[in-house]
């Protein structure tokens, strides 16, 4: 049986050009861009409670290192290096050989080096910690919307959430591939949080939730939010889900990992113009606080909230 430094070497140790030092000595060295500022993440996905047991090793791996960087994206980072930290309940060839072909693939199509990390025997779990660079003072944070704001969202939140219902059998989907496609490999949407320095005034990505992450927004703003029901994206609605669990996918399903943000009215074409891939939609405006949110259906009146998102201890 493989020893667990052969196991890094076999798997894992690959040149990093663009770090001082690399994987193989006690700690990687880095050197940030002159004028930038790191941005720092880390994420554990655990077996039975991020993902199946039985997950396809090359998705995982995808997967494992796209909802780190997706914390970079929602910070307007440009990605730079990772380390990986891996307990294994064995060491599976087989199972690394296509985990480290899907982290890899991520990384390369992102512009990430993998810098270090450890191994150990224990229940599968899967840790990222991720270095991303910004401009002093331009990096995104959730602190920065005001009354007033338009807020954005990404994409096509609760596809994932569908994806999953899908899988545990609690609905069947006529054309589920999209939806896996979301929950299996997420896109981390890093080049449009690049494009919204300067015009968002705070983001945050979509990983627990529409409703909590926008809570988080509201929270560390001291704001409230408005919401159109009718300006929502709702592919996730189309998929022959039943209504009140396509709803809550939407509202409620977490792993979207989009991003949600705020800008000033006076951005409003500015951000048009970013629509493509993803799309971006205009679903609600910024209010004064207290940070609490209001649902409005097509004819403006408010609709019920119960389910907000995703709570490991909730």
């Amino acid at each position: 049986m493989p020893s667990e430094f052969e196991l890094i070497a076999r798997h894992f140790a690959r040149p990093a050009t663009s770090a001082v030092l690399g994987v193989g000595d006690d700690c990687a060295l880095l050197r940030p861009s002159p004028g930038m500022e790191l941005a720092i993440s880390t994420d554990m996905l655990v077996a039975g409670t991020h993902f199946f047991a039985d997950a396809e090793p090359d998705a995982l791996g995808w997967k494992t290192l796209a909802v780190n960087l997706s914390d970079l994206a929602a910070m307007g980072a440009k990605p730079r290096w990772a380390t990986l930290a891996l307990a294994l309940p064995e060491a599976d060839e087989a199972w690394l050989t296509g985990f480290a072909r899907g982290f890899f693939r991520c990384a390369e199509t992102f512009g990430v080096e993998l810098v270090g990390g450890d191994t150990t025997r224990g229940p599968r779990t899967l840790c990222v910690t991720v270095c991303g660079e910004a401009p002093a003072g331009q990096a995104l944070r959730r602190s920065g919307a005001h009354a007033g704001d338009d807020l954005w969202i990404s994409g096509t939140p609760g596809l994932a959430a569908l994806g999953l219902a899908h899988l545990q059998g609690r609905c069947t989907l006529a054309t589920p591939q999209i939806c896996l496609d979301a929950q299996h490999r997420p896109q981390p949407r890093i080049a449009l949080g690049l494009a919204l320095r300067g015009l968002a005034s705070a983001a945050i990505d979509v990983s627990d939730g529409l409703l909590a992450d926008l809570g988080h927004i509201l929270d560390a703003s001291t704001v409230s939010a408005t919401l159109e029901w009718a300006q929502l994206p709702q592919a996730a609605l189309c998929q022959g889900a039943g209504a009140a669990l396509a709803r809550d996918c939407l509202l409620a399903g977490g792993d979207d990992y989009e991003l949600l943000f705020t800008a000033p009215t006076s951005h409003r074409q500015a951000i048009s113009a970013l629509s493509g891939n993803p799309p971006l939609s205009r679903i609600g405006r910024i209010g004064t606080g207290p940070a609490t949110v209001v649902l409005l259906d097509a004819n403006a009146v408010p609709m019920p909230l119960t389910r907000r998102g995703y709570d490991h201890f909730g």
